[in-house]
């Protein structure tokens, strides 16, 4: 091979190999233009064959969250400070809210809580600090069965006669706990006794909640007995009512009895067992 043939076959393969970085460059370019602008970059189609399954589809119950019990990640607008605590909830059909306070109590919780589950109904549990934290367990099977918790302060005080330094501590401390234990900061409070002032609406504000009271007082607490308690409920029946029980602060075998009565009479008869929901701006 002659010299000039030499030179001639080199020129050759270094071209054919400036090509190709050429070609390797522009589409690296391209990539990062895509990412860029956002424009999708042109890939080659898959061969042909069978289609992917698609994923299962969560329940609609996960799809769906009820309050309380999904709330977005990232913190919501501060709700406006109230004048009073909402009664009962709105909306369109026999929708009821079922309530319990003072809780949890290992004596009387588990079995209300299993009532529940027996129905598939979801009530809310408005849980005081210091019995959640020696009962976290509690709360966390109530996130798994799509309860509602929220804030009942720490000691069940009276709150119109604090300080603000000690009904901001009062509903902190139990703020974090209920997050600790249930996944999730609370979005509703209820001050004991049904006693508010402006302090308490402006502190439960300032922690993200909303305050609720109550339609139906069933006065369980002062153990009327199972009829009576269940004859409170069946009377104050109707859509949006809240019912107020208690599952701890003493005995309360006549409320775990009652709801075992009352919860089946209530689904026959028509009405729906739900949660208020928090719209979130």
């Amino acid at each position: 091979m002659t010299k000039d043939q030499l030179l001639t076959r080199l020129l050759t393969r270094r071209g054919a190999l400036l090509t190709g970085a050429a070609a390797v460059g522009a589409a690296g370019a391209a990539g990062v233009l895509a990412a860029v602008t956002g424009e999708p970059v042109r890939r080659a189609l898959p061969a042909a064959g069978p289609k992917a399954r698609r994923a299962l589809q969560p329940s609609a119950y996960r799809l769906q969250p009820l309050t309380g019990y999904g709330p977005p990640r990232t913190a919501p607008g501060r709700p406006l400070v109230r004048r009073e605590p909402f009664l009962r909830v709105s909306g369109r059909g026999r929708f009821m809210v079922l309530t319990f306070d003072d809780g949890p109590d290992p004596r009387y919780t588990p079995d209300i809580l299993d009532t529940l589950a027996e129905y598939d109904v979801r009530a809310m549990f408005f849980v005081c600090g210091e019995m959640a934290a020696d009962h976290q367990d509690l709360l966390a099977r109530m996130a798994d069965e799509g309860h509602v918790v929220g804030n009942h302060t720490w000691s069940h005080p009276l709150l119109t006669r604090l300080s603000r330094a000690r009904i901001r501590s009062e509903m902190e401390r139990t703020c974090d706990v209920i997050e600790h234990a249930y996944g999730e900061r609370p979005l509703w409070f209820r001050a004991p006794y049904g006693a508010w002032n402006r302090a308490a609406f402006q502190l439960g504000a300032e922690l993200g909640m909303e305050p609720l009271a109550w339609t139906v007082d069933t006065l369980d607490w002062t153990t009327p007995g199972t009829r009576t308690i269940v004859g409170r409920v069946e009377n104050g029946a109707a859509p949006g009512v809240v019912v107020l029980s208690h599952d701890a602060g003493g005995d309360r075998t006549q409320s775990v009895r009652a709801l075992r009565d009352y919860l089946p009479r209530l689904l026959d008869s028509g009405y729906h067992i739900t949660v208020p929901r928090r719209q979130f701006t």
